[in-house]
């Protein structure tokens, strides 16, 4: 699993600004890119707790180093900064339900 760590951090840090653009500019658009990159995850058979730490890595990492581009992405900042360790955790876990529901 520390591959899959490694990985994320990686990816985190290479990502290409353009694409980063897209993705954030549409909320849909982010539910539909996490959804995928969900599934290549769960491919992989990584659990949903496995998923959910690496959600829960990303999320940290837009927290903290992008602005929202739209309404329901300042919302989840917001809660992500208000929100202690475990209450991340969970909203990393409802994420994940959100988007396997687009299905």
């Amino acid at each position: 699993m520390e591959n899959v760590n490694k990985k994320v951090d990686e990816k985190l840090k290479n990502f290409d600004d353009e694409k980063k653009e897209d993705i954030l500019a549409n909320f849909n658009q982010f539910k539909q890119y996490l959804n995928d990159k969900v599934e290549i995850g769960e491919k992989m058979g990584l659990s949903e707790e496995r998923l959910a730490q690496i959600t829960e890595k990303v999320a940290g990492y837009l927290a903290k180093n992008e602005e929202p581009k739209n309404r329901e992405e300042h919302l989840l900042q917001e809660l992500w900064k208000v929100g202690n360790k475990e209450e991340q955790h969970m909203l990393a876990h409802m994420l994940l339900r959100m988007v396997q529901k687009e299905d």
